[in-house]
């Protein structure tokens, strides 16, 4: 058969207007149910072939999105190779707004998200500034340099509110660096390490990160101490920007250093016995007491006069009686306690004020001066969380007349007379004895409690009256202003039976003996 070289194709006349239409041939293009391309190619699979302009009811069919989760298997170049993408069928919408109605509960939460929400819209203000986008609005660019300096103001005012709050935390978790006892080993593992388990080099690594955190809120100070300092003229831009991208990156690199490093990692460097012997702390054993398994408030909201010497402390030394009688209930340090509580309640105040003198606007300057003001009083709340834990803690009773909830009675009582609850909670401290986080009776001077090892002991206290759910007994001081318990009765377990029944016997032979003198006279 000869071969058809180029110069007879050239020959070859190219068919006209009037030439037939092959109309017998067709073109198959192959589809993915077609299998392996046939010829040469038969190992190449067509990723194009995939995506159809109009696709039928039925090849969506065959997808199958009634499966919760789908896995999509898309042809690749090669035989073994596969592209999987996942896609999940819904959102559980009412288990996220269940999380979130939980997140919410805590007042910590209620202002960080108040928080982020005023970063976000400063933040948002400034960007859009920045990239020109309001430039309708304003115009002129010596107004836009001057709404920029108010975004700048108030952020920093926001960051530098933060970092206070925050600051006497990493105080607190250095000094525990510093000591290192097995407690405070304990203490910080809950904080830094995965699971709250014990990691290799582990106080090395945490100290790491509390530096860390320290270079955070100092460079937010000096950032802090430029704006308000300086006028924008003459402020720095390099040392602006050298805190500013210097505070954002050491948090950054905490967290991520706290998550890949040994911190966050599983505990296969040490045995299980290594593990158990370095969790171990030694906690001394309570004396055994009277344990109060019905406890009540220590009289009435506004019994001062009970104890006038908390009530007055309660009134003038707020903070550092706040902090005292939490320390002795078990609830954290009493610095910590002291320095947060005096934070929330005066920093608002001071950083908003003096950023409102910065900005120079007098109506918005009203306005942040303003907030800060309702920031102060709000700070209050604190001790009413604190309030709500050391009821749930200690089962002490409630009350309900605020919208018949306990908690929005426990902050209502906190914000609008903080003194006479403080006083009560420090009364019911004095009443009690605080021992693994429950109340026990206070012995008395000349009280002996003789019970085995093993025994328990439990009691009953009447509930305070004024409350809801007592019974109409209060608890009454002595006329030394030394609190007394009322009497109430005593189960005893473990050897105190064996005494007591040898008390009984010894009894009944005395009762004889006096019976027969008797007769006898």
């Amino acid at each position: 058969m000869a071969q058809t070289t180029e110069d007879d194709i050239e020959d070859v006349p190219c068919s006209g207007p009037d030439s037939p239409i092959l109309a017998e041939y067709h073109i198959t293009v192959p589809s993915l149910h077609d299998g392996p391309i046939q010829g040469t190619a038969r190992h190449e699979q067509r990723l194009l072939d995939f995506l159809e302009a109009t696709p039928s009811v039925q090849w969506l069919k065959k997808i199958n999105l009634g499966s919760p989760l789908i896995k999509f298997r898309l042809p690749s170049t090669s035989i073994h190779g596969s592209l999987h993408v996942q896609f999940i069928r819904k959102i559980n919408w009412s288990s996220i707004f269940t999380v979130c109605k939980k997140w919410l509960k805590h007042p910590m939460n209620i202002a960080l998200l108040i928080w982020l929400l005023c970063v976000g819209a400063a933040g948002g203000m400034l960007v859009l500034l920045m990239l020109g986008l309001l430039n309708d609005a304003f115009p002129s660019k010596p107004l836009r340099n001057y709404w920029i300096e108010i975004d700048n103001q108030i952020l920093n005012a926001l960051f530098t509110l933060m970092s206070l709050y925050e600051h006497p935390n990493i105080i607190h978790h250095t000094v525990l660096l510093c000591r290192w006892l097995p407690e405070d080993a304990a203490k910080l593992r809950k904080v830094y390490c995965k699971n709250g388990m014990c990691r290799p080099n582990e106080r090395a690594h945490i100290s790491f990160v509390v530096a860390l955190l320290h270079i955070t809120c100092l460079c937010q100070y000096a950032d802090c101490g430029l704006y308000w300092g300086y006028p924008s003229r003459s402020r720095s831009d390099f040392a602006d920007n050298f805190f500013f991208i210097l505070g954002i990156a050491a948090p950054v690199f905490a967290g991520v250093y706290t998550v890949y490093s040994p911190l966050g990692r599983g505990n296969d460097a040490l045995s299980d016995e290594e593990t158990n012997e370095s969790d171990m702390v030694q906690v001394e054993s309570p004396e055994t007491g009277t344990v109060v398994s019905n406890p009540a408030w220590a009289g009435r909201l506004f019994d001062c006069s009970e104890d006038p010497t908390a009530c007055y402390l309660s009134f003038l030394c707020t903070f550092c009686v706040f902090g005292w009688n939490m320390e002795r209930l078990g609830f954290g340090n009493m610095y910590v306690h002291t320095v947060i509580f005096l934070l929330l309640c005066v920093a608002p105040f001071w950083v908003f004020n003096i950023t409102a003198m910065k900005i120079h606007n007098y109506v918005l300057g009203d306005f942040i001066g303003a907030a800060g003001i309702v920031l102060c009083f709000f700070g209050l709340l604190y001790g009413g969380f604190w309030r709500i834990q050391m009821r749930k803690t200690f089962g002490l009773p409630r009350s309900r007349w605020c919208f018949g909830s306990a908690s929005l009675t426990d902050y209502t009582q906190w914000l609008f007379c903080w003194h006479c609850v403080l006083a009560q909670e420090v009364r019911t401290g004095n009443l009690y004895d605080v021992k693994n986080g429950g109340f026990y009776e206070k012995l008395m001077n000349g009280d002996d409690v003789e019970n085995g090892p093993g025994s328990v002991v439990t009691a009953e206290l009447p509930v305070s009256n004024g409350v809801a759910e007592g019974n109409g007994i209060d608890v009454k001081l002595a006329v030394d202003g030394e609190m007394t318990p009322p009497t109430q009765p005593v189960i005893e377990c473990g050897e105190r039976e064996r005494i007591d029944s040898d008390v009984v016997a010894n009894g009944s032979i005395q009762a004889q003996k006096l019976t027969h003198n008797r007769r006898m006279i």
